[in-house]
């Protein structure tokens, strides 16, 4: 179970988070009995990052990190690279973005492959950020591929979803699929500078304006990352997000029911073993009574 280990990690050892991580994420022997000690842990607030390639989303992330450190504010990011198709290892680094911030003991970096996940997230982002949770960080930053509208399981994992967008998408805007319209807990207009920022920003405000829900309207802050303009703005939007959900406890058990979910299903597959079922397959593909979906129920009964 790694004790050694669990001690160094509460008491916020970076490397100690480090290694947890990789333990996780290659599923050592005894991982699981790490994390079946970690404590529980509300107080890191976990913003999810996501939107379109080209939105500025790490630079916005970045600039997030100087505001919340100079505010004494431990941070952590786990960006989500799309996976090398050869090993499975993230192709952008950690030392390639927020490089500003690398050597700084308050903030912990650590990029993670999608491994070809369909939704941008890695298979063990669930797990990484009860790790993150565990050292002692005041916020957690999940910075998501970008590989479309199908990112829409960062909702189950993030207290608070930011969707950043920029100016030039006006005219996607309301053909924009309900799955990325419905996670935004917060909208950032990135980019703001450019033209057509203001009648873009009021289209989406009034779009979120229609599509409330509860005691929360989804609200709509212009940025530009690399100024800092906006950013405090966008800092007072979380915290009053959370303080919005932190009282909801139907939507934290949902949000914890889909998690043990998924990881109930991961868990179960791994007893699936992918090569000897294409084995399996190719060798009844000539069998003239050939049925798919009794090799399912072997399987799954």
């Amino acid at each position: 179970m790694y004790p050694q280990l669990l001690t160094r990690l509460l008491a916020g050892d970076t490397r100690a988070l480090a290694r947890s991580i990789s333990l996780v994420e290659n599923e050592a022997p005894g991982y699981t009995g790490l994390l079946e000690a970690l404590p529980s842990n509300g107080h890191t607030r976990v913003v999810g990052i996501t939107g379109p390639p080209g939105a500025g989303k790490s630079t916005l992330v970045n600039a997030l990190i100087s505001a919340l450190t100079a505010q004494g504010k431990k941070v952590a990011i786990i960006a989500v690279d799309p996976s090398s198709p050869f090993n499975f290892g993230a192709l952008l680094g950690d030392r390639i973005r927020m490089s500003s911030h690398f050597s700084d003991p308050r903030v912990f970096i650590r990029s993670m492959a999608s491994r070809g996940a369909l939704g941008g997230l890695s298979p063990k982002i669930l797990e990484v950020s009860d790790l993150v949770k565990a050292a002692g960080f005041d916020y957690l930053f999940i910075e998501t591929v970008g590989v479309g509208q199908s990112e829409v399981e960062i909702a189950g994992v993030a207290d608070t979803t930011v969707v950043v967008v920029v100016p030039e998408a006006g005219d996607e805007i309301q053909t924009m699929k309900a799955g990325l319209m419905e996670i935004a807990n917060i909208f950032a207009v990135n980019k703001a500078d450019r033209p057509n920022a203001d009648a873009f920003v009021k289209n989406l405000r009034l779009l979120a304006h229609t599509k409330r829900t509860g005691d929360w309207e989804t609200p709509v802050i212009k940025t530009i990352a690399t100024t800092g303009t906006g950013i405090p703005e966008l800092i007072t939007a979380l915290d009053a997000h959370r303080s919005q959900v932190h009282g909801n406890r139907s939507r934290k058990a949902l949000l914890l029911a889909e998690k043990a979910y998924q990881l109930i299903q991961h868990r179960r597959m791994q007893q699936v073993d992918k090569k000897a079922l294409f084995e399996q397959v190719r060798q009844m593909l000539d069998d003239p009574h050939f049925n798919l979906y009794r090799i399912v129920q072997e399987y799954a009964s």
